[in-house]
């Protein structure tokens, strides 16, 4: 799947070019609370968009616009992938979540998404939590990701690393014949939100976990969930990580994390996390194939946060979340045959195979408006 090339700061971005094949972007300004903030909706022909609100300290406004560009694309493709009846967007706020966030912010970002009539529906996502949500909810209709407290699906990172582990269990057994990580090292980049819970899926099936993350406290909260556990092995950073022994490598934090550089470093077999947009790019995907390596798309094994919050829609059961879920593992495993049998990258067969689903229903439906 390619994706809005980065911005340069030697050349000039167009906007309207990079967003050539989105339905709407929307740039959002509030002087008075300090948002900016853009959301991307790039296609809704299968439903109303739906992806989270990431909050992240950006270096210019072109950064945030390519990265709502691209992870809204990627919305579009794990939203078909899943099988839901929802299109792809994605909203992102210019910020340090620590420093600049704040209710009036928030509540003039849920104006912004309520102004859209249903056509984008937020959730959570990087810097962003369920607490936040109900802050945004306070002015829009179209939220979800909410408290269990205000009948919302609460922390959508559970079932983000319970479909990664899913999609992970598909590889491994196309690696090595038996859909479990039992008596497997796996290294794991970042261990916040989803990474935690990954790292306990890991573990209960019979596991050794490296783990690393930039921020501290995030170490020291796994360990102290899992103070007994012997199988769990901290290094200093991702470098560290990557040159390690490793069955399998997880990255679990922001996009971009497969580089030529870690690609060349890595020794798993296996590659199958939760960050979105992994590869740096395009041609990093034929270079883990030339090393041997398999790559479980992560639109595809990462969307259990996805299915997890459009159940809201429905009056949120989190068994039914989890039963949808549980099916990333047939998922991944249709996306690894179809790449045998085609001869393309999994990246490309699973491409495929959503296209195909938002071509042969999305044309039923059109533009999607309220």
């Amino acid at each position: 799947m390619s994706h809005p090339a980065a911005a340069h700061a030697d050349a000039p971005y167009d906007v309207l070019d990079a967003a050539a094949d989105h339905e709407q972007v929307v740039v959002c300004s509030d002087r008075e609370s300090g948002l900016r903030a853009v959301i991307a909706i790039h296609s809704t022909a299968l439903g109303p968009a739906l992806g989270g609100t990431r909050f992240h300290p950006y270096a210019t406004g072109a950064d945030a616009v390519a990265d709502a560009l691209a992870l809204s694309r990627g919305m579009s493709y794990k939203a078909a992938l899943a099988g839901l009846d929802l299109g792809g967007g994605k909203a992102v706020i210019v910020g340090d979540p620590l420093r600049d966030k704040s209710e009036a912010l928030l509540r003039a970002y849920g104006r912004f998404v309520q102004s859209l009539n249903g056509r984008y529906y937020t959730a959570c996502d990087v810097g962003t939590y369920s607490a936040d949500m109900d802050l945004i909810a306070r002015e829009s209709r179209f939220v979800t990701g909410r408290t269990v407290a205000h009948g919302g699906a609460g922390d959508s990172s559970v079932l983000t690393a319970y479909g990664v582990f899913q999609g992970m269990r598909a590889a491994a057994e196309r690696v090595w014949g038996a859909p479990t990580l039992e008596g497997r090292t796996v290294g794991v980049a970042g261990v916040g939100k989803v990474g935690r819970h990954l790292v306990r899926h890991l573990l209960d099936d019979g596991a050794r976990v490296v783990v690393t993350d930039v921020h501290a406290p995030a170490v020291s909260a796994l360990l102290a969930e899992h103070p007994d556990s012997r199988a769990i092995t901290v290094v200093d950073d991702t470098d560290a990580l990557v040159a390690g022994t490793l069955d399998v490598y997880a990255p679990c934090a922001l996009g971009g994390a497969l580089t030529d550089e870690v690609v060349a470093a890595l020794s798993a077999r296996i590659v199958c996390g939760a960050a979105n947009n992994q590869l740096a790019h395009p041609g990093v995907e034929k270079a883990l194939i030339d090393a041997g390596i398999l790559y479980a798309p992560d639109y595809c094994v990462n969307s259990g946060g996805l299915i997890q919050v459009a159940d809201e829609l429905e009056g949120f059961s989190f068994d039914r979340a989890q039963q949808r879920a549980t099916g990333i593992f047939d998922t991944t495993r249709e996306v690894l045959r179809r790449s045998d049998e085609d001869g393309v990258p999994p990246g490309a067969a699973a491409d495929r195979l959503a296209e195909q689903r938002m071509r042969e229903v999305g044309r039923l439906r059109g533009t999607w408006l309220p």
